[in-house]
């Protein structure tokens, strides 16, 4: 290594490149820009994905499965980790858990479940209970109350959908 070339290259305040600035600038005339082209036009940008005209990676790898992106998100609480987490008597709310960092990130449901064991009677709200889990709140001696989930658009708008239209069978 020769010590001279360590900062080689090396610039704290690097001075702007003037593009279109005359021949002697050595970026005059296309301004780097080539000759003729869609790139040579303002405005023109490729595609983000665009691999200069190879197939693209994302179009190179096999796909698998099936994502719904209208799928709801359901966050899971174990009654043991309220049990821990909460005092005799408490109110258990989505908000309380979320706070209490036991229902993590953004979620559009909260279930609880029957993992652990619940030996406090407590009032736990939430938008689904699995069998287990009722169970055991009732055991304790506490109380479930059923959360309602997001409003459908559709209902929003005074739609029915023609699933519960067709259910309803006038």
């Amino acid at each position: 290594m020769i010590l001279n070339d360590v900062n080689r290259g090396i610039h704290k305040n690097r001075k702007r490149k003037r593009i279109g600035r005359g021949p002697g600038s050595g970026h005059g005339k296309t301004a780097g820009r080539g000759h003729k082209g869609a790139g040579s036009r303002a405005g023109s940008s490729p595609h983000r994905m665009f691999a200069g005209g190879s197939t693209a990676l994302w179009q190179r790898i096999p796909k698998r499965g099936f994502n719904n992106k209208w799928a709801k998100t359901v966050v899971v609480v174990n009654v043991g980790e309220i049990n821990d987490a909460f005092a005799d008597g408490d109110e258990v709310t989505p908000e309380v858990l979320k706070a209490k960092n036991l229902a993590k990130g953004r979620f559009d449901e909260l279930k609880i479940l029957g993992e652990g064991e619940l030996t406090k009677k407590l009032t736990v709200s939430a938008h689904r209970f699995s069998k287990s889990a009722a169970e055991k709140i009732e055991k304790a001696g506490g109380s479930m109350v059923v959360v309602p989930g997001k409003t459908p658009v559709a209902e929003k708008q005074g739609k029915t959908p023609k699933k519960a239209a067709a259910a309803g069978g006038e």
